[in-house]
């Protein structure tokens, strides 16, 4: 992998991961047109990884959300009341929603990882999972804010987390999607979809470092990681800011209809050159 191709990645995973279109469908359509001959452990390595990048976006841009809820918490376990003000609940309440996503994302990593390998499935996968988009816009009421979430709310939320780690669904898509079932204002449901990311994206990074470290040509690799991890934090930052004052006036359906055309797309290009 060369360090130009490491910045091709690193822009298509700092645009992707945060709007609801799929970083890993993009990744691995990308790198397939790229014709890029790595070991399959090292690619999936380097896609999550570079994931790191783009949580440090998320750990930047949300930063006075992260210090408030880390104070609440602390305050609120110290008092012994920790369900006290608004910040300590949404602490918990992230807490839950990550926990359907980590549990089945480890019990569904061997099956995911044989998807990764197959393009065509992935843009197959793409354009279907368009329809979560459009079913939410259509039943969705977007009338509650981020102080109304409850127990339910973020279980159910991060139930839609755990069914992204199939390549071609998207974490914010489905997490975004559940959000406005659960009828939600569209930016409540990014910035906890946002927020809820973090510590995923963050364990999967650091998880899968471990695999990374076991290559016999890791040195290799180094220099193109450095740069998509860089490339996909900024990106990653701008995304998430472009995305949140888009959802404020617009709905998800643009991403449904590009997601049909890119699945669409990748799809001919990937039979046409028999990969």
């Amino acid at each position: 992998m060369s360090v130009l191709q490491a910045v091709i990645l690193g822009i298509v995973q700092g645009l992707t991961e945060f709007i609801p279109v799929s970083s890993t469908a993009h990744l691995i359509l990308v790198e397939s047109l790229m014709g890029l001959n790595l070991e399959a452990d090292a690619v999936l390595a380097f896609n999550v990884l570079i994931q790191l990048g783009t949580a440090l976006a998320l750990i930047v841009y949300f930063w006075s959300d992260w210090w408030a809820i880390a104070r609440a918490l602390a305050g609120g376990l110290a008092a012994r009341q920790p369900w006290r003000d608004a910040d300590s609940r949404l602490g918990w309440l992230l807490v839950v929603a990550t926990i359907p996503g980590a549990v089945l994302g480890l019990l569904l990593k061997k099956p995911v990882e044989q998807l990764h390998q197959n393009a065509a499935w992935v843009a197959v996968i793409l354009m279907a999972a368009a329809l979560l988009l459009f079913a939410a816009e259509r039943v969705g009421a977007r009338a509650r804010s981020l102080t109304t979430l409850k127990w339910l709310d973020a279980l159910l939320i991060g139930s839609a987390q755990a069914i992204a780690v199939i390549p071609g669904v998207s974490r914010s898509a489905a997490t975004i999607s559940m959000g406005l079932v659960r009828n939600f204002e569209r930016p409540a449901a990014a910035r906890f979809s946002f927020l809820m990311s973090a510590p995923i994206l963050l364990a999967a990074g650091l998880y899968e470092a471990r695999d990374l470290l076991k290559l016999p040509n890791l040195n290799a690799y180094l220099a193109p990681l450095a740069v998509g991890f860089v490339v996909a934090a900024v990106v990653g930052f701008l995304a998430i800011r472009w995305l949140l004052a888009y959802l404020s006036t617009r709905s998800l359906n643009a991403f449904g209809w590009y997601r049909i055309a890119a699945g669409a797309f990748f799809l001919v290009v990937v039979f046409l050159s028999g990969r």
